[in-house]
């Protein structure tokens, strides 16, 4: 249910002129923000592409809710496998980050209308928002415009759950996991100030 009904939600948006327009941005600055040229071509491309937004919007919602669930389950319970005290499914671990998954899509509702009066689709939910005085272009803007709350707050949801399935501190296992969130985080930050784009 929750699939269709973020599917439902980037769809609308995505069909709308304004969404169009956002996603046709969002590419444009993802692409500059990773050293790429974005020539008259090119454009027109990005613009032919959100023509079948609601397409794409759909296509954002299976992968981060269904196929994600399915990804982190599967590495979660092939990470703590080895190293489990007790006997834990792996449909069990479905389970937890299938509940837990609830807030990926709670943030992708939240976005969808913060995005339509935004005019921007980058960042509806991220912690950049918070800082607007930082350039978004600089290491530290970068970084921040990466992390986003509701990601932050599944993954501590997401870490209490595993850690009760396998008899570990959520503390522990919370901290682990932000770390390698902020990891990813910091790589983005360095590859796109490295590369030289602009935003």
């Amino acid at each position: 249910m929750l699939v269709v009904l973020t599917a439902a939600s980037q769809a609308l948006l995505f069909q709308t002129e304004v969404g169009q327009v956002a996603l046709v941005d969002q590419w444009e600055r993802t692409a500059l923000a990773f050293g790429q040229d974005v020539d008259d071509a090119r454009y027109m491309q990005f613009q032919a592409l959100s023509q079948k937004g609601p397409f794409y919007g759909i296509a954002l919602a299976v992968a981060t809710g269904p196929v994600l669930t399915l990804v982190v389950a599967g590495v979660i319970f092939a990470m703590f496998r080895s190293r489990a005290d007790r006997v834990v499914s792996f449909s069990q671990v479905m389970a937890v980050v299938a509940h837990t998954s609830v807030i990926l899509a709670i943030g992708q509702l939240v976005a969808a209308p913060v995005s339509f009066m935004r005019e921007a689709t980058g960042g509806a939910t991220s912690l950049g928002l918070w800082f607007p005085a930082l350039d978004a272009a600089s290491p530290l803007g970068r970084f921040v415009g990466v992390l986003d709350v509701f990601v932050i707050w599944w993954i501590v949801l997401l870490a209490i759950g595993v850690a009760v399935l396998y008899g570990r501190q959520a503390r522990t296992l919370a901290a682990g996991f932000l770390g390698v969130y902020a990891g990813v985080a910091v790589l983005l930050a360095v590859t796109m100030t490295a590369l030289g784009g602009v935003a």
